[in-house]
C-alpha cells in the first residue's frame, strides 16, 4: 500500500476520531446538580426477587433461535417473578444505538455483544459498569474464574474455546496444528470469515502472532491471509457449518461448540483447538453506568441469573457453551468431549488487544477485503 495514502489515510481518521471525543465530552459534560441525580445511587443486587412494579428492562442480545432459547429457558420467568417487561433487540449491530443516545441516555440497560464492538463503545464514553463494580454488586460475582473480568468492559458468562474444524472423512492423514489451514493440499478447501466477524478478526491476529514476531506483525497477518487464498469467505459460523457438511470446505475457522453439535449430529468433522494462542469466544454482559436505577437493578439480576449453575448447565447442552463460575456442573455433550470445569483448563486463555486492533482496523479491513476479493 502507497505509504502517502496510508499517512493520509491516518490523518483522516485521526481528525474522525478527534472530532468525535469533541462531541461526546460536549454531550457528555453534565451540570454540578447531577451529583445528586438518581444516576449517582450505588446500586447491588442481594440475589432475592423484588417487584420491579412493572419497569420495562431495555436488553440487546442476539436474535433468532438465540431469543427463543432465552426467552423460554428464562426471560419468560424473570418477566413474571420480577414483574417487569423485557424489551428485547435483536438487531446488531448496537455500537451507533449507543453512540447515537451517548451515556447518560443509554440505548440498553445491557447488552450481550461482541467485545470489539463494547471496546469500541467505551472508547467512545463513560457507558459501563466496570467488570469488578458487576461481580461485587451481585451474589453469583463471587463465584466467577478471574478471566470472566479480563475485557475491562464487560462481565463474560460463557465461552468456547477457537479452534479450526476439518472433515475427517475428506483428509488424509488429519490436520493437527494451527499452521495445517494453509498446507497446499486445501487450496480452495479452506474457509474463514468476512472482516466484521469477530471470529476473522482473531483469526487473524493469531495469524499475526503464529507468522510474525507478535500479535502486532501486521505484515505477517497479511502475507497469511495472501497465502491462504483461495478460500470460503463466510458471514457467520451457522453458514460455515453448512460450508463444511457439504463437502465445499474440509477446513475452516470456527470455535469448539459448533463443532461438537455437529459430531453429536453425526457429522465426520473433529476440531482444531489453538493452543499457539488460545483466543476464546465469548457471550459477554455490559450494564450501562447510567441506566436509573430500577433498570439497573433489573439488569444486575439478569446478569445474575445467567450465571446461575442450573442455567449455565442448560446452556451448556444447548449451545456448547462453558460456564465462567466454578460451581457451574458441565453437561455431558461436554464433559465427553474432554472438557474440564477448573482452574487447569483455563490456564493462558488469550484476550486480543482489542485497542490495538480498533486502533489498526481500517487498514486491516480494508488490506484483507482488498486479499479476500484478488
Amino acid at each position: 500500500m502507497n505509504k502517502k495514502n496510508i499517512s493520509r489515510k491516518n490523518q483522516s481518521r485521526r481528525k474522525f476520531l478527534k472530532n468525535t471525543a469533541a462531541v461526546t465530552a460536549a454531550a457528555s459534560t453534565l451540570p454540578l446538580f447531577n451529583i445528586n441525580h438518581a444516576w449517582s445511587q450505588d446500586v447491588t443486587f442481594d440475589g432475592q426477587p423484588f417487584d420491579a412494579g412493572g419497569a420495562t428492562l431495555k436488553l440487546g442480545e442476539w436474535g433468532g433461535f438465540w431469543e427463543e432459547y432465552m426467552r423460554g429457558a428464562f426471560i419468560d420467568e424473570f418477566e413474571k417473578t420480577y414483574n417487569c417487561t423485557v424489551s428485547y433487540d435483536g438487531a446488531w449491530p448496537w455500537f451507533p444505538k449507543y453512540i447515537a443516545n451517548g451515556p447518560q441516555n443509554p440505548a440498553f440497560d445491557i447488552c450481550n455483544w461482541n467485545i470489539p464492538e463494547m471496546v469500541k463503545t467505551q472508547k467512545s464514553g463513560d457507558y459501563f459498569m466496570t467488570p469488578d463494580d458487576i461481580a461485587d454488586a451481585i451474589p453469583n460475582g463471587k463465584n466467577i474464574w478471574p478471566f470472566a473480568k479480563a475485557t475491562g468492559v464487560g462481565l463474560t458468562w460463557a465461552f468456547g474455546q477457537y479452534a479450526h474444524v476439518y472433515r475427517t472423512d475428506l483428509t488424509d492423514p488429519n490436520p493437527t496444528t494451527f499452521e495445517s489451514f494453509w498446507e497446499d493440499r486445501f487450496a480452495g478447501m479452506r474457509g474463514t470469515y468476512i472482516t466484521s466477524n469477530t471470529l476473522q478478526m482473531v483469526f487473524f491476529i493469531c495469524a499475526c502472532a503464529q507468522f510474525g514476531k507478535d500479535e502486532y506483525d501486521l505484515k505477517a497477518g497479511f502475507q497469511a491471509m495472501k497465502d491462504a487464498m483461495p478460500a470460503k469467505i463466510s458471514d457467520f459460523t451457522g453458514n460455515m457449518q453448512t460450508l463444511v457438511e457439504r463437502g465445499e470446505v474440509h477446513i475452516g475457522v470456527q470455535w469448539e461448540g459448533e463443532i461438537y453439535l455437529q459430531m453429536d449430529k453425526g457429522i465426520p468433522v473433529a476440531p482444531i483447538v489453538w493452543q499457539h494462542r488460545k483466543p476464546i469466544l465469548t457471550q459477554t454482559h455490559t450494564v450501562s453506568k447510567y441506566a436509573d436505577p430500577m433498570q439497573k437493578k433489573l439488569a444486575l439480576a439478569y446478569v445474575n441469573a445467567k450465571l446461575d449453575p442450573k442455567f449455565m448447565n442448560g446452556a451448556g447442552e444447548t449451545f456448547y457453551l462453558r460456564p465462567t463460575i466454578k460451581n457451574a456442573e458441565l453437561p455431558e455433550l461436554l464433559t465427553s468431549k474432554g472438557v474440564t470445569n477448573d482452574a487447569g483448563a483455563l490456564d493462558d486463555l488469550f484476550t486480543p488487544d482489542w485497542n490495538w486492533y480498533l486502533d489498526n482496523e481500517d487498514d486491516i479491513v480494508e488490506t484483507c477485503n482488498e486479499i479476500f476479493a484478488s
